[in-house]
C-alpha cells in the first residue's frame, strides 16, 4: 500500500494515476511498473520488526516499510512525498463485527473487508441504463471485484448469504458503498463522471449514506484454497 509521510493510506481517490501501475507477483517478489519511472522489484518478505504506523480509515495498524528506493520510485511517479508499506501479518486487522459478527474475519489494507462480489448481470443492467442515456458502458474493472458471478439476476448478490465454489465459502456481509474511484478509467487514469450519477437514481442506500454496487464478503471456509475462473458456484440466499 502507498502511504503519505504521516502513514495515512493513499488511494486512487487522491491519485488516479495509481491505476496505471502494473503489478507482477511471484513466490519471491512483487514487481511494479509505471509510465516514466520504469520498474522496481520489491521482496515478498521484508526483514525485521514492522516499524511503520499505518492508518486505513479508522484502523491503526502496522506495516513494513519497503525502503527508500521504493519511496523514491512512487514519489517520482506521483509527484508527492510517499512511501510503500507491506502489511504486518502478525497483527490482525479485524473486520467490523457489526457486519462480520463473531466470525473472526480479518483483512489487510483493504477498505474494510477482504473480498468484493459482484454479479455480471448487475453490471449488464447498469450498462443498459448508461447506454440508454447516451453514456458509454463501463468494464467490470471500474468496480474492482475479486469475484464475479454469472447466472444471477441483476443485483441478486444483494440478497445472497453465501457463495461456495471449489471448497471455498464466502459470506456476503455488507453492501459496498461506492466512491469516486468508480469514475476513473483504469486503463488511462482519466477521471470522468459516471457511474455515480446513474447509480444514485436507483441504488441509493440512505442507511449507508451512499450508492451501493456489489457486496463485501468474508471467507468462512476454505481459507488458503484457490478460486478459479469458470468454476461452478453454489449460492444460498438469506431468508
Amino acid at each position: 500500500m502507498v502511504v503519505d509521510r504521516h502513514g495515512r493510506f493513499v488511494t486512487q481517490r487522491e491519485y488516479p494515476r495509481l491505476a496505471l501501475i502494473a503489478t507482477t507477483i511471484d513466490d519471491r517478489s512483487l514487481t511494479l511498473a509505471a509510465p516514466g519511472v520504469g520498474t522496481i522489484q520489491l521482496p515478498r518478505a521484508l526483514p525485521g520488526e514492522s516499524s511503520q504506523g499505518v492508518r486505513v480509515w479508522h484502523s491503526n495498524v502496522r506495516g513494513f516499510d519497503a525502503g527508500d528506493a521504493a519511496a523514491r520510485w512512487i514519489s517520482a511517479f506521483l509527484g508527492a512525498e510517499l512511501r510503500i508499506v507491506r502489511f504486518d501479518h502478525s497483527r490482525q486487522r479485524m473486520c467490523n463485527p457489526d457486519y462480520a459478527g463473531d466470525s473472526g474475519a480479518h483483512t489487510l489494507f483493504a477498505d474494510g473487508y477482504p473480498l468484493l462480489v459482484i454479479g455480471q448481470a448487475s453490471l449488464d443492467d447498469l450498462n443498459a441504463r448508461l447506454t440508454a442515456k447516451g453514456a458509454k458502458p463501463l468494464p467490470m474493472n471500474r468496480f474492482r471485484p475479486n469475484v464475479v458471478v454469472a447466472g444471477l439476476d441483476p443485483y441478486a448478490e444483494d440478497h445472497l448469504d453465501t457463495v461456495e465454489s471449489d471448497g471455498v465459502t464466502l459470506r456476503l456481509v455488507k453492501p459496498c458503498v461506492r466512491c469516486k474511484v468508480t469514475t476513473t478509467d483504469q486503463a488511462t487514469g482519466y477521471v470522468g463522471f459516471e457511474p455515480l450519477p446513474t447509480l444514485s437514481t436507483y441504488r441509493r442506500d440512505d442507511a449507508l449514506a451512499g450508492v451501493t454496487f456489489g457486496m463485501n464478503a468474508i471467507v468462512i471456509a476454505g481459507a488458503g484454497r484457490t478460486l478459479a475462473v469458470d468454476s461452478a458456484v453454489n449460492t444460498e440466499y438469506r431468508f
